[in-house]
């Protein structure tokens, strides 16, 4: 027995003073108790408010597009030394501080921002978990990735990897002149938030393993302007593989839908882009790129600020990044093949909540310029205006003899249009393509003292997909959201939203003519009347494609 307690003895000594040896005992460290390699050099995460999940944020995944490098596609990120601080959220893109970042604490904007946030409850980088890249919505790609509703904790709590993106956006992110375009290996200029997209969506490839996230299955989505990036995202070649599933919020509609060019994503031919950029030149006083490039950015956003009226703004048919829109890629089936979830809110595109006639009238709110209060004249002279020769049939099949009326048709109009032009969409979208779509009607109105007034609004649904509650939600709103959460979870993971205890959500089948609605209830409704629905493809029939 002495003999062989010495043996053992020995034997645990050699293990301890072997390396390997020792090595091959010890369980790797868990995700965010050590720094982590990232592209780049090390990085240190930080807690959040879920157990078990950590973040990493204000990750660099393209250098500063500062002097030389403004107004230009994202450069490789540069190499830092010793330890990267990542606990707090990095520097949002050049803006004026307004609604999208009022509530970020400590909010720093400086154009050193191609940074994303990434949150994962892996422990550690051998797991595979699926991963949802998120693009921010704001006005003209105005925004943050660090937006409080944006939390990627409660999501990532659920088995999936979160990013969220700060990409260029306003006057950084879209401008397009001819001396920009003469600087392009490509002949090009504009879309530059755009490709910081699709930076992004490479550095998730060549990085995200290191978080537990498996790289060949990646989701893009995005609200509003986000939402249209993911969008372009499908369209451009240049993001070709980088990305499986697609997530819209308040985006996908049909092709010919004026609602496209109007209060969703625009796009203009760059010779056009180009002018309007010439102008902005002008009225910011400079007449080359390098004196623009010499200006403080602060400098050049008050430049842009003075021009959002007058001057559009956004993406870029260029040939390059983005080669065809909407109808041309559909003809031609170029669109990526990829799982599809989308939908629009009830009270979002103009609509209002049945509630907020009475709380006008009654003086609670100022009067919305929008359809639903127009009064009877303005809804008749709306309706020759934007229907032309289908003018009298919508009239009557959304007739109205009083304000009150006018109130409820022009409300119903609206809502109808939000469920036929996606569906409708999908037609398109899936042609010759072998993935699914999922679509649905978001109908909860987030609980606030201006709830009668605004209703589900354009972006209500945010907090319910990221399940982040606010803290005067009740039980129903937090039930709510983690079935939103949950089925987004799911389709990030499987390209199909269903699961257990979930109430069954039927794919598009090009057929039956319904969408899911998710929150008020949670079951498959009808577009619209047959009538109606008729009316609805036929308009569109009769308007130029986009």
């Amino acid at each position: 027995m002495r003999h062989i307690a010495i043996s053992l003895s020995l034997a645990l000594a050699l293990c301890a003073a072997s390396p390997v040896a020792a090595a091959g005992k010890r369980a790797a460290p868990r995700l965010g108790t050590v720094p982590l390699q990232v592209e780049g050099g090390l990085a240190r995460g930080g807690p959040t408010s879920q157990a078990g999940v950590v973040t990493f944020r204000g990750l660099p995944y393209a250098a500063a597009p500062v002097g030389a490098l403004r107004w230009r596609p994202p450069a490789p990120v540069k190499a830092w030394k010793g330890v990267r601080p990542a606990a707090d959220p990095g520097a949002v893109c050049p803006q004026w501080p307004g609604e999208e970042i009022k509530d970020i604490a400590g909010v720093k904007i400086d154009e050193d921002c191609l940074n994303v946030d990434v949150w994962t409850g892996a422990r550690s980088a051998a797991e595979k978990r699926p991963v949802i890249v998120w693009f921010h919505g704001g006005g003209r790609g105005f925004g943050a990735a660090s937006e409080p509703r944006y939390d990627g904790a409660a999501l990532a709590k659920k088995g999936v990897i979160v990013v969220t993106v700060n990409y260029r956006g306003g006057v950084m992110g879209l401008l397009a002149t001819p001396e920009l375009s003469r600087e392009s290996a490509h002949g090009v200029s504009g879309n530059y938030g755009l490709m910081d997209d699709i930076a992004a969506l490479k550095w998730v490839q060549r990085n995200i393993a290191r978080f537990g996230g498996d790289p060949r299955n990646v989701t893009i989505a995005g609200q509003s302007f986000g939402s249209g990036s993911a969008h372009f995202l499908s369209l451009s070649p240049l993001a070709r593989g980088l990305f499986h599933r697609m997530i819209n919020e308040s985006h996908a509609l049909h092709p010919n839908d004026p609602l496209l060019m109007q209060v969703a994503m625009k796009y203009m031919p760059l010779k056009e882009a180009e002018v309007d950029g010439l102008k902005f030149m002008a009225g910011a006083g400079v007449k080359s790129v390098a004196e623009l490039r010499a200006m403080p950015w602060q400098q050049v956003v008050a430049a842009y600020r003075k021009t959002t009226s007058d001057l559009l703004w956004t993406y870029v048919k260029d040939g390059y990044v983005l080669p065809r829109m909407f109808a041309e890629t559909y003809a031609a089936g170029a669109q990526a093949d990829v799982d599809e979830l989308a939908g629009e809110n009830l009270d979002e595109n103009g609509a209002a909540p049945d509630t907020a006639f009475d709380y006008v009238v009654a003086g609670k709110g100022a009067k919305p310029a929008s359809p639903p209060f127009l009064g009877l004249a303005g809804y008749q002279a709306y309706a020759r205006k934007r229907y032309g020769a289908m003018a009298d049939e919508f009239l009557k099949l959304y007739p109205a003899t009083s304000d009150r009326e006018v109130f409820d048709a022009a409300n119903a109009s609206i809502r109808d249009n939000q469920r036929v032009s996606p569906w409708m969409w999908a037609q398109v979208f899936t042609r010759g393509r072998t993935k699914p779509v999922f679509l649905y009607f978001f109908t909860k109105a987030p609980p606030g003292p201006q709830k009668d007034l605004v209703g589900v609004y354009h972006g209500a649904d945010l907090r319910y997909t990221f399940n982040n509650p606010l803290p005067d939600w009740g039980a129903d709103d937090r039930r709510v959201a983690d079935l939103m959460s949950s089925y987004w979870a799911n389709f990030a993971r499987t390209g199909n939203p269903n699961g257990p205890g979930l109430p069954r959500w039927p794919a598009f089948d090009g057929t039956t003519e319904q969408v899911m609605e998710l929150g008020h209830k949670f079951a498959p409704i009808p577009l619209a009347d047959a009538a109606k629905v008729d009316f609805w493809k036929r308009f569109y029939a009769s308007q130029p494609a986009h």
